[in-house]
């Protein structure tokens, strides 16, 4: 019986098929600074298949929250303290990264090869709690775009797995680029 209106809607996915590629634009232009941040937080891994296992489980988390998100988006939306709560969040993450960024960067000179080692499981939670926190304007965006759930829930999948790719790809950037850590957390 639940399912009954998102089926309803399915005979006009022809209609909404067109708005498929913009949601799925809209979430890897409003996903870069989050594949940095996840870059950021599981490049702390210094194995490349422990990052590889992280990014892979903890977007995959990721994945089943945001999909719950949208699902109760026009909920949660009209929440104000849930809005404040993720605010406070990137907020607190972008002062905290941006000060170790810097003390990390002045002490570089005395040690080129300085990481920090952390847990596969808390670099699994943070991805997770991140992502989350970071996809809350894509999901906004997309929610106020059509209101249809399956075709949200499907944008930000493939979205989710482009970010899982571009993360792979902002590791081996954030060991080029010194600069683009700093630039996805501002």
């Amino acid at each position: 019986r639940s399912l009954t209106p998102l089926l309803d809607g399915i005979d006009r996915w022809v209609e909404l098929a067109p708005l498929l590629p913009i949601i799925v634009s809209l979430e890897l232009v409003l996903s870069a600074d989050n594949a940095v941040a996840l870059a950021s937080i599981t490049k702390n891994l210094n194995n490349i298949n422990l990052q590889k296992q992280a990014l892979n489980i903890g977007i995959f988390i990721a994945l089943i929250l945001r999909v719950l998100v949208i699902l109760t988006a026009q909920y949660i939306l009209d929440f104000w303290p849930v809005k404040l709560i993720g605010g406070t969040y990137l907020i607190s993450l972008s002062i905290s990264k941006l000060i170790s960024i810097n003390d990390i960067s002045s002490n570089e000179k005395e040690d080129k090869n300085y990481r920090t080692e952390s847990s596969i499981l808390n670099v699994i939670l943070l991805l997770s709690l991140t992502d989350l926190a970071f996809s809350i304007d894509s999901i906004t965006a997309a929610v106020a775009i059509s209101d249809q759930f399956l075709l949200v829930i499907t944008g930000a999948i493939i979205g989710v797995i482009a970010l899982r790719f571009t993360s792979g790809l902002f590791i081996k950037w954030l060991e080029i680029y010194s600069n683009l850590e700093k630039a996805g957390y501002l």
